[in-house]
């Protein structure tokens, strides 16, 4: 019982009786005053250095990943106006097919701990992170224990998450809320603190699996939630958006609100990221 006290005092530090229609009135308000300002060629070139290029597919071969990962070589250097996109996202087995191709100066992310339910054995999911990392991940992909989260099992929920960040050795940590399974603005906050309460690096919206995906709604109260838990520990941490990102203009919204809410500081990919495949196309084909 002491332990969840703990981790309720955590919450309690923080005001999560939020109101959805506010939010989604704050957003909009937002949108409507800094948008225009973004939407340039230059913001189209930052975000493409922010994006996680990514394949998660049950279908993934090592032909495709190692094509896919060509591609981002090929990249490397030959636009000396852009930088490269952030990091490749696979799953954890593909992760040695990544590292053997890669040879531009990118990061390697895997989904692990069950990815994407999380309904697996702690003890799996601990090994799942440990053995990614040890194939050459930098960064690691976990998904909140939701089911244990909805019973406000909030011990369980915290240690799993220690327990994975422990695994990552120096890789970074990235904790996927499922923000289209929580639904409300409270349960997104709550989910937010306990996530960096346990040591997140970053704080990502979705899976892009099964549930809707990434929401702007959700996106500032995850980036409010960061820039509080900043103010109260020193901490910094990072956004990732993903989930039916596809559109220059959908990009474009993404960052305003990381930038308006956190500051132009968080702006670029050491602490902005978006999980995505079809934006790199339809961002490029805009900058052209």
């Amino acid at each position: 019982m002491l332990e969840v006290d703990k981790y309720q005092e955590a919450l309690n530090q923080y005001n999560t009786n939020l109101d959805d229609k506010e939010i989604t009135r704050i957003v909009n308000d937002i949108l409507s005053k800094k948008f225009a300002e973004n939407n340039t060629q230059e913001v189209y070139k930052k975000i493409y250095s922010c994006i996680d290029n990514t394949s998660l597919n049950a279908t993934d071969t090592r032909e495709e990943i190692w094509n896919l990962t060509e591609k981002v070589n090929a990249f490397e250097g030959s636009r000396p106006d852009m930088d490269n996109v952030a990091a490749i996202c696979v799953y954890p087995n593909m992760v040695p097919t990544v590292k053997e191709a890669l040879g531009a100066n990118v990061k390697i992310a895997s989904v692990s701990g069950g990815f994407p339910a999380s309904q697996t054995f702690t003890e799996v999911k601990i090994a799942e992170t440990a053995l990614a990392v040890a194939s050459g991940a930098d960064e690691i992909d976990i998904v909140l224990n939701l089911g244990a989260f909805l019973e406000e099992n909030y011990e369980e929920v915290c240690e799993e998450i220690q327990e994975q960040k422990h695994a990552c050795r120096d890789a970074h940590l990235k904790v996927i809320l499922e923000t289209g399974a929580l639904k409300t603005a409270e349960k997104i906050k709550k989910a937010s603190i306990l996530s960096l309460y346990s040591g997140a690096d970053f704080l990502k919206t979705s899976t892009g699996k099964g549930y809707e995906g990434a929401t702007l709604e959700a996106a500032y109260i995850m980036c409010k939630t960061i820039k509080e838990y900043e103010a109260k520990t020193g901490q910094k941490a990072g956004f990732k958006a993903s989930g039916g990102i596809a559109t220059t203009e959908d990009a474009v919204k993404y960052y305003t609100i990381v930038k308006e809410v956190l500051g132009e500081e968080y702006a670029n990919n050491k602490y902005f990221r978006i999980g995505a495949s079809r934006l790199i196309n339809n961002l490029l084909k805009d900058i052209e």
